[in-house]
């Protein structure tokens, strides 16, 4: 028994110094890769990671980094460091870091060179000269923002739904996202104009430095956490770095939310950015409960993994669960690693202190409120000026209408979410942020006609409600039967949403957050 205490012990130490990955914390668990993205993110070329927040995404990067061959290196950088950073000179930050990178590996990675040196301290200082250079536009921007025009923050944009009567949606959508993108465009197009007369040289001096190395032949980028710089400059960032990349022995990886980033636009028929499939392949890494049989295996596959450095053994997972334990933990998890794992240990810790040390269905279920709080304060941490609030307005809005309805599960028609760019703009999001989860694509609906999409809401959303006890019809994604139950399940259009959007009470996060428990 004291052997199988201190396993577990040590089971949950190794789970909670890998919840994150970072530089300078514990040895790392390697990337459980249950398809091709290792080998495809150590390859020469460019590649975008998509995933939602807790899929691995770093992990991806630093385990890939391990495996590279010879003459091969990664530069890892984290647009963490640059969030709220004006442009252009988060793109000369960016830079910097990079050049700064590899002026830290020169020896060991290049030889002692003198002219290597000179090389990279000759590019760093005209960074540094650019940077102190001062914007001629600056000015001109303070007087825009000053007016609340092209503001980056909370102004909202009026979207209109069939019947004439609108919703706002914020100012982060479509139409005012492009005006955004061509006013930071023009009004810091000077220092821009100087990075790109620079590029033809920068480049030169790159060839030439990799032509004095005599064992490295490539480095790889790895751009993480892109999301984080302002959504507005994204695509002028990985325009750049694309460009810096081309015809020469550097590739990016760049790892990312895919509904929070703009990484391609078209300015007056210039393409700005980079294009997928033309300029970078993806690779998503993202397990959703659309296939949750697959997604349970690579949740209990990282789990198994865990367990065996713990001493557990490799069959250990059946062991800590009774009845659907593990399926709701994945269910309430979203599918997501990260989070799967995290209420793992509170569960097991409760089924310790109150249980046999199994967990159980209803371990999960008293969990997952504080979970769907713990999502909404990383949304808030994660979106940019004046974002959050319609998002958790959307949040409100769509709880509001499973609960309403009593479901777990909803569909939206697929011309809806085509149709309408704001609207499945707030969808997508929610997605990224794990609020809401997709269950199904290309569905049919057996009262409506057309196609549909199925989306599920968190259950930290209603599990915890007394008021719902034996009344929610929740769809169980782990059956078999789901498939076939979901195209029954509720339709959600813009008129219902529409309405319920006018509605919002002024203080909707603490009444989604505040509901008296189910004990």
């Amino acid at each position: 028994m004291a052997s199988k205490e201190k396993e577990l012990n040590k089971l949950r130490v190794l789970i909670q110094e890998n919840l994150r990955v970072q530089r300078g914390g514990a040895d790392r668990v390697k990337y459980i890769d249950g398809g091709t993205a290792l080998v495809d993110a150590i390859s020469r070329q460019n590649h975008v990671v998509f995933a939602r927040r807790g899929c691995g995404k770093s992990l991806l990067l630093h385990s890939s980094a391990g495996m590279l061959g010879d003459g091969n290196k990664a530069i890892y950088l984290n647009c963490e460091d640059f969030k709220r950073h004006s442009f252009p000179n988060v793109l000369i930050e960016i830079l910097d870091a990079l050049f700064g990178e590899l002026e830290a590996h020169l020896w060991g990675w290049f030889g002692k060179k003198k002219k290597s040196k000179l090389l990279i301290q000759k590019i760093r200082q005209d960074l540094a000269s650019l940077r102190q250079k001062e914007d001629v536009s600056e000015q001109q921007v303070r007087e825009v923002e000053a007016n609340g025009s092209g503001r980056s923050g909370g102004a909202d944009v009026e979207v209109m739904a069939p019947g004439g009567a609108g919703f706002k949606l914020g100012a982060k959508q479509e139409e005012t996202k492009k005006k955004e993108i061509e006013r930071t465009f023009k009004t810091r197009s000077d220092k821009l104009r100087d990075l790109d007369n620079w590029l033809p040289s920068l480049k030169k001096q790159i060839a030439e430095f990799f032509a004095l190395s005599s064992s490295v032949e490539t480095v790889l980028i790895q751009v993480d956490d892109f999301y984080h710089l302002r959504r507005e400059d994204q695509p002028f960032v990985v325009d750049y770095i694309h460009r810096l990349c081309k015809d020469v022995p550097l590739y990016f990886k760049v790892a990312t939310l895919k509904h929070a980033s703009i990484l391609y636009v078209d300015r007056d028929g210039q393409p700005i950015g980079a294009q997928e499939r033309h300029d970078y392949q993806p690779i998503n890494i993202d397990y959703t409960l659309s296939d949750f049989q697959k997604t349970q295996g690579q949740n209990k596959r990282i789990l198994t993994e865990f367990c065996r450095l713990a001493g557990l053994g490799a069959n250990a997972v059946p062991t800590l669960f009774k009845g659907e334990g593990f399926s709701r933990l994945v269910m309430a998890g979203g599918g997501v690693p990260r989070d799967t794992l995290s209420l793992f240990l509170e569960a097991l810790r409760d089924a310790q202190a109150n249980g046999d040390g199994r967990i159980g269905k209803d371990d999960v279920r008293v969990l997952s409120r504080s979970n769907f709080e713990r999502r909404i304060e990383e949304l808030k941490h994660d979106s940019q000026t004046g974002d959050h609030e319609p998002l958790i307005k959307g949040i409100y809005v769509l709880r509001e209408f499973c609960l309403e309805k009593k479901t777990s599960c909803f569909l939206i028609a697929e011309r809806v979410l085509q149709q309408d760019d704001q609207f499945r703009s707030l969808i997508y999001r929610l997605l990224d942020y794990r609020i809401v989860h997709n269950a199904g694509t290309a569905l049919t609906h057996k009262s409506h006609s057309g196609s549909f999409q199925a989306f599920a809401i968190d259950i930290g959303c209603y599990a915890h409600l007394r008021k719902l006890q034996g009344r929610m019809n929740e769809v169980d994604l782990s059956k078999a039967d789901a498939h076939e139950r979901l195209r029954s399940a509720p339709v959600l259009d813009l008129t219902s949403f529409q309405s319920k959007w006018t509605s919002v009470p002024s203080d909707a996060e603490a009444r989604m957050t505040n509901e008296e428990v189910e004990h």
